[in-house]
C-alpha cells in the first residue's frame, strides 16, 4: 500500500468512527527478567513472542536473560531494571524477607527438574541413598536442597560436599557418588552426548520426589506495579498462556527457535533443546492437581508442601500465602481465554 493510500484509509475509517487496529496503536514497553540464559525452559515466552501473542495484547516485550553473570531477577526487578520477573522458590522468599514488596502471580514448573545423578555403582533413589555419600554439588542453593530433604524425611545431614561446577563429567571420573544436576539439563546430556540410558547406565531422582517441593520459574511483580497495571500483567500472562499453550503441539519448534535465534550466540544443541522440551511437558502439571490450568497458582501446594521446604532450610519467618501470591490473575487469565 502507498502511503496515500494508508493515509487515506486510516482518515476514512475515523471519518466512520471505527477503531484502528490494535497493532497500529503504539504498544507498550514491558522489560521481563529471565532467571537463565535463553534456553528452552522459557519455550512459552518464545512461541508467544514469534507467534506475536504479546503484540495482540498490545505490548512490545523484552526480554532480559539471564546466567552465572548476570544479576538475580528479583535484583532487576527490585530495582526498576524490569517490570516481571522469573524467580525461584527459595530465593524469591529471601528477596521478600529483605523487605521486597513482591506478589508471585503465575507459576511455570510445579514440578521442579532440579535433583540428584547417580551410577548404577552407588544409586541415589531416594533420599536415604544420600546419607553418608560423597555429593558434587554447584552452591549454596543445591547443598540447602540436599539439607532440606534429608531434615524433610528426619535423616542426619551426614553428606560429603564436593564443589563442583555446571558438566556432569566429575561425577562420571567419581570425583563424588552423585551429582546435583537438572533432569532437563545434564541428565539430557548424558543422553544426548554421551549416549547414556536413563534408569540403566545412570539414574536422576529430583529433590521433588523425595518431598523437596520447589516451584521453578514463578512469575513475580512488585505489589505496586500489579496494582497499578494489573490489566498489564494480564495481557502479558495471557500471550505467555497461550506461548506455552502452542509449544506443548510440538516440542521441536521452540527448541528449534532458541537453537536459531533467540540463544543463537550461546551454542545451543538442537536435539538437546528438544529432549528438555519434551521432559518439560510432564513439569507443567501439579502432580495433586494435574487438571489444573497451565501457570495457575495452587494455594494447598505453597502453603503445604513448600512451605515445609522452606521451613526444613531453615526459613521460619513465611509470609501469609494470600500476601505472598495473587492468585487471581491466572483465573482471570483463563476467564478470558476461555471467551476469545
Amino acid at each position: 500500500m502507498q502511503r496515500r493510500q494508508f493515509l487515506q484509509g486510516t482518515a476514512m475509517a475515523a471519518a466512520v468512527g471505527l477503531a484502528a487496529p490494535a497493532a497500529w496503536a503504539q504498544a507498550k514497553p514491558l522489560r521481563v527478567a529471565l532467571g537463565w540464559i535463553n534456553n528452552v525452559e522459557y519455550a512459552g515466552v518464545w512461541m508467544a513472542l514469534e507467534n506475536g501473542y504479546f503484540k495482540e495484547e498490545g505490548l512490545d516485550v523484552k526480554t532480559l536473560p539471564g546466567g552465572p553473570n548476570a544479576p538475580p531477577p528479583p535484583v532487576t526487578v527490585a530495582s526498576g531494571g524490569a517490570e516481571i520477573g522469573f524467580g525461584t522458590w527459595l530465593p524469591y522468599l529471601d528477596a521478600i524477607n529483605r523487605g521486597n514488596d513482591f506478589v508471585m502471580v503465575a507459576g511455570t514448573f510445579p514440578v521442579s527438574p532440579l535433583g540428584i545423578l547417580s551410577l548404577p555403582g552407588k544409586p541415589i533413589l531416594k533420599a536415604a541413598d544420600i546419607v553418608g555419600k560423597k555429593i558434587l554439588a554447584q552452591g549454596p542453593n543445591e547443598r540447602t536442597a540436599i539439607d532440606a530433604t534429608l531434615a524433610l524425611n528426619n535423616l542426619p545431614k551426614t553428606w560429603d560436599f564436593v564443589p563442583a561446577g555446571f558438566s556432569p563429567e566429575p561425577l562420571l571420573s567419581k570425583a563424588g557418588d552423585g551429582y546435583t544436576a537438572y533432569g532437563t539439563n545434564q541428565a539430557v546430556t548424558l543422553e544426548v552426548k554421551m549416549n547414556m540410558v536413563r534408569g540403566k547406565d545412570f539414574f536422576f531422582t529430583s529433590f521433588d520426589s523425595m518431598g523437596y517441593r520447589s516451584l521453578a520459574n514463578l512469575v513475580f511483580v512488585k505489589r505496586d506495579y500489579l496494582q497499578a497495571e494489573r490489566a498489564t500483567v494480564v495481557k502479558f500472562l495471557r500471550g505467555l498462556t497461550r506461548g506455552w499453550m502452542e509449544n506443548l503441539k510440538d516440542p521441536a519448534v521452540a527448541a528449534r527457535l532458541v537453537v536459531d535465534k533467540y540463544g543463537a550466540d550461546l551454542g545451543l544443541d538442537l536435539k538437546q533443546q528438544t529432549r528438555q522440551n519434551e521432559l518439560q511437558f510432564a513439569m507443567l502439571k501439579n502432580p495433586d492437581k494435574p487438571d489444573a490450568p497451565l501457570l495457575t497458582l495452587d494455594r494447598d501446594t505453597i502453603a503445604g508442601p513448600m512451605f515445609a521446604a522452606a521451613k526444613a532450610s531453615g526459613r521460619d519467618k513465611l509470609p501469609d500465602v494470600d500476601k505472598l501470591c495473587d492468585f487471581t490473575v491466572m483465573t482471570e487469565v483463563h476467564a478470558s481465554l476461555k471467551k476469545s
